[in-house]
């Protein structure tokens, strides 16, 4: 792994101190990325997360992987309240400075800093697949949500299409890499999220791990052919 300061990109084994490294690296730059290598799409993903939530007014909502807060400020469109946590101070920084409304906090998914049964929803898009330990932190999700609360998981998934896929994955590991290096301080970093993506388990095998750390009734929804999927659960 490259460790210069425009090179730095994590590992697939996702220690925490590497994660957080490399998204401090993108920070200031990391929303205007988002939306150019997801060709805009990244805005309703964000609108399908809120609307998979239910969220109602006066609910508590907890948004891990929060980044800069820009999930966290659609949430709390709805009326809820919102509170981002993200592990890598360099984004949180960089959201405190644009959005000083949305409260965000510093910390470890695995780790959170809440007490049990703290929310009546929680949600995690894009950073389930940069946690050392899904499982964990699916389990992790569970317990500081009530009982009968809400889960959604937005992440990037495979594609149900066999010719989309073939595209994608050779937009992925091609040209994401070059695109990132137009807008991105760090291009490096998008080698590691394109390599990442491609590793990441399909939306069934991920539904299986979500059941198995404690939710029930789990479904999921594909967005954009199933380059995203939403994957949904109740609190048991």
């Amino acid at each position: 792994m490259s460790r210069t300061p425009q090179g730095q990109r994590a590992s697939l084994d996702k220690q925490p101190h590497e994660v957080a490294a490399m998204f401090d690296g993108v920070a200031e730059r990391y929303d205007l990325t988002n939306t150019v290598i997801s060709l805009g799409q990244d805005r309703s993903w964000r609108r399908a997360t809120r609307a998979a939530l239910g969220l109602r007014p006066g609910e508590r909502v907890l948004d891990v992987g929060a980044g800069t807060g820009v999930s966290t400020r659609e949430l709390a469109q709805s009326g809820a309240y919102a509170v981002g946590v993200d592990l890598s101070l360099g984004m949180l920084h960089t959201g405190k400075r644009a959005r000083p409304e949305v409260p965000l906090l510093a910390g470890d998914a695995l780790r959170l800093p809440f007490a049990d049964a703290s929310f009546d929803a929680v949600t995690i898009s894009f950073a389930l697949r940069n946690v050392n330990d899904t499982d964990a932190a699916l389990r992790e999700l569970a317990r500081v949500t009530r009982p009968g609360g809400r889960l959604v998981v937005c992440e990037f998934s495979t594609p149900v299409n066999p010719v989309f896929r073939t595209v994608y994955l050779s937009y992925l590991m091609r040209s994401l890499p070059a695109v990132a290096r137009t807008v991105s301080s760090n291009p490096e970093a998008y080698v590691y999220l394109a390599e990442s993506v491609r590793a990441w388990p399909a939306q069934s095998a991920l539904a299986g791990r979500v059941a198995a750390a404690g939710w029930g009734r789990v479904a999921w929804r594909n967005l954009t052919g199933g380059v995203v999927a939403l994957h949904r659960g109740i609190r048991e």
